[in-house]
């Protein structure tokens, strides 16, 4: 079993050094620490949590003499020494005192730490170590607030705030009130110097005392200053001394795997659709300026900074102060920039690329996630979105680089030289799409829509092609509002309430629904009922739609969490359906490599043979009123039609919140125990191309996906039925709540 990986520990704590008892007093103890726990042993996780404050190479472990499981275990990266004559806690660390002393680096302080203590959290033992240093105390030790009896535990004593005094079990009458009063006890860990360490051991052994919970109460007689970290997760203070315990632990860190973690890592990281954060947290202007930099010099090293870069921005927060803090980084490398003004959609900036023959495409969109986040996505020449390759290259130089690495010329010295040109692009970009699009079709079938941008950046656009067609239109949410009404700008079902609530108030008066996310490359539809109508009826209908009215004859690409009924319509047809995994390039990708006319996914995201290398809520909008005017059949109609021909399949899903532990964990159950059946269906085959998918028999299938955009398990099924839906749908949840 490899133990957990070790975070970069900061070079202001190369002077630390830790002791880690794994000696046991028994066998039995020492048998329980190398029991696993979770996806390691009890051990490894105890050390883990060590290495994040202190380095490999400067923490020491004592194990038993002869002991090579707990060696085996944690591997080489340590100093290990063996307990031999000296008994108790206390024996043990004065044991360590001649590793510690050999150190390259002398040691200013040691920790003192545990390994039957796995559930004790790495940022206790931080705020153990920072709060040593602030006070400069000559001991600190962890301390607990409790509101439970642990007898085990000593308690704390203070006076005026001061610790006074720590009384063992012997000395009261138990470790708790009775009450449920919150007590302060004694966790046992501690940080002094090596001297004093290892000078109160030594007296304490030679006197008979071979407990380390007693070097606190000396350190206090003599007077010196004691400080201590308070941690009140009382999970934290649990050992691992018996099955049962180890039992409690293992339930615990299941706990613990679901429960959503602040992201407080600032590095640059790209998802499937580009790069995402919180803003103020790991979106910042200089993050902004270093991934543009890392942009720029990929540009300079393939010799294509001639072909200068194009850049725009949505409605978000900071997105025009992004836009233009990228403009003034590509500039300052000498790299034209076309800057477009104001607002824009994702899907202009894809067709910019190629229309204006740039390097790459640059908008600052955070797109449908929720309004405290923002980001960036970039795209190629060709208006593809670059592959995982790039976008590590990116980022790993992004993270490398520091402020000062990063060049920028002001924007008005820029313009005035003519290195950045603001130019607007929405004429150009409708018009192309009006090419496609058959507007002379749409004009005289007296259609009427109600469009929701969701407060994004399509209404402009949209509301052009539109009005060329000479459909009647209503446009709401459509103001300049970065809070996005207060929710997510993603054109689902839980959102769409008031689109969906004007239509049937409407009493027929509306022949369509139609909505856009934030940066208008997704869409959602609600038919002339107001029912709403899901991305992966949406792709049937207009895949049926090119193939039989537009003669437009190929196959289709979907990703792996769209409708299988895209298949089946495909084999009607005979042509080819392909599956590819989530992300919208390599759907793109697919249709390229088997000429399909159409490529999509069940988020909202499609695009056509012929158009842009990206999905495009624009464009997919005015094609729905291409269908339906040419067809002259409402929505409802053609959805009918369509089961005619593949049939009903039923689609649900749902999403947790994850943690990078369940990225582990989750596939690993899965290893663990092969599926042979979900429920009382029998499994067909099982797919790791994204994922786990897994296969049941008549296209029936359920899916366990962590998100790349966010921190989000996301399950998916699809089965013959609502009900077997439900049936699917409920067994992954029980599987991954429970560990099955």
């Amino acid at each position: 079993m490899t133990l957990p990986q070790a975070a970069q520990v900061p070079a202001t704590t190369n002077d630390r050094a830790a002791v880690v008892l794994a000696a046991g007093i028994d066998d039995a103890s020492r048998e329980l620490i190398t029991r696993p726990l979770g996806d390691a042993t009890v051990v490894e996780l105890a050390v883990a949590n060590v290495r994040k404050v202190v380095p490999d190479d400067r923490i020491v472990v004592v194990i038993a003499p002869g002991d090579t499981t707990v060696r085996g275990l944690l591997g080489e990266g340590f100093r290990y020494v063996e307990q031999r004559d000296l008994p108790g806690t206390g024996g043990a660390t004065l044991a360590a005192r001649a590793a510690v002393a050999s150190l390259p680096v002398p040691a200013s302080e040691v920790l003192v730490a545990y390994a039957d203590t796995p559930l004790l959290r790495s940022e206790s033992l931080l705020g153990l170590l920072t709060r040593h240093t602030l006070k400069g105390a000559d001991l600190s030790l962890l301390a607990a607030v409790v509101t439970e009896d642990l007898p085990t535990y000593g308690r704390i004593v203070r006076q005026d705030g001061e610790i006074t005094a720590i009384l063992e079990e012997e000395d009261r009458p138990s470790g708790a009130d009775a009450d449920g009063t919150a007590t302060e006890v004694n966790v046992g860990a501690y940080v002094a110097a090596p001297d004093l360490l290892f000078t109160e051991l030594e007296d304490m052994v030679a006197g008979g005392e071979h407990r380390l919970t007693e070097l606190a109460r000396r350190v206090i007689a003599k007077q010196k200053s004691i400080s201590s970290y308070r941690i009140y997760d009382t999970d934290e203070v649990r050992g691992i001394n018996t099955p049962e315990e180890l039992q409690e632990a293992a339930d615990i860190l299941l706990k613990r795997l679901f429960m959503p973690k602040k992201n407080t890592d600032t590095k640059i990281v790209f998802g499937t659709g580009g790069w995402r954060a919180i803003i103020g947290e790991g979106y910042t202007l200089a993050n902004v300026r270093r991934l543009c930099q890392a942009i720029a010099n990929e540009t300079v090293r393939k010799g294509i900074d001639g072909l200068g870069v194009v850049i725009g921005g949505d409605r978000r927060f900071l997105s025009r102060e992004s836009a233009i803090a990228a403009a003034e980084v590509f500039a300052g490398n000498n790299i034209p920039v076309t800057l477009l003004p104001d607002d824009v959609p994702t899907p202009l900036v894809t067709f910019a690329a190629p229309y204006l023959g740039a390097a790459y495409g640059i908008i600052v969109t955070s797109s449908h996630n929720p309004p405290e986040w923002n980001g960036m996505k970039v795209f190629r020449q060709d208006g593809s979105l670059p592959l995982d390759d790039e976008t590590d290259r990116y980022q790993d130089e992004a993270n490398a680089l520091s402020v000062d690495d990063v060049i920028t010329l002001d924007l008005a010295v820029a313009r005035k030289a003519g290195l950045v040109v603001d130019k607007v692009l929405t004429e150009p970009y409708v018009d192309a799409i009006e090419k496609i699009v058959d507007v002379e079709a749409v004009r005289g079938s007296d259609l009427r829509v109600i469009v929701d941008p969701m407060y994004g950046t399509s209404q402009l656009t949209l509301g052009t092609i539109l009005n060329d067609m000479r459909v009647r239109s209503e446009f709401i949410h459509a103001a300049h509002n970065p809070l996005f009404g207060g929710i997510a700008p993603a054109p689902d079902l839980q959102r769409l309430s008031t689109l969906i609530s004007m239509i049937k108030q409407g009493g027929g008066r509306y022949d369509l629904g139609m909505a856009t996310d934030g940066d208008s490359d997704r869409i959602g539809i609600v038919d002339e009922t107001g029912e709403y109508i899901s991305t992966n009826d949406l792709l049937l209908l207009l895949y049926w739609y090119l193939h039989e009215f537009r003669g437009e004859k190929g196959g289709v690409v979907r990703n792996l969490a769209t409708t299988h009924l895209l298949d089946r319509l495909a084999a009607h047809f005979g042509e080819e359906s392909r599956e590819v995994k989530v992300g919208f390039k390599h759907v793109t990708a697919g249709m390229e490599e088997i000429g399909a006319v159409l490529g999509g996914e069940s988020s909202g995201g499609l695009t056509v043979r012929g158009w842009i290398l990206g999905k495009d809520g624009i464009f997919a909008c005015a094609l729905v009123v291409e269908m339906l005017a040419r067809t002259g059949k409402k929505i409802s109609e053609l959805r009918e039609m369509i089961y005619e021909i593949t049939g009903r399949l039923y689609t649900l899903e749902a999403g947790v919140d994850s943690t990078p532990e369940m990225r582990i964990a989750v596939p690993r159950r899965l290893e663990a125990d092969p599926l042979t059946h979900v429920g009382p269906y029998p499994v067909v085959s099982i797919s790791h191309l994204d994922g786990t998918k897994i296969v049941l028999e008549n296209d029936n299938w359920a899916l366990l996906r962590f998100s790349g955009t966010e921190p989000v398990l996301r399950m998916f099924v699809e089965a013959d039925s609502p009900e077997k839906a439900t049936e699917l749908l409920d067994w992954l949840k029980g599987f991954v709540t429970a560990g099955v």
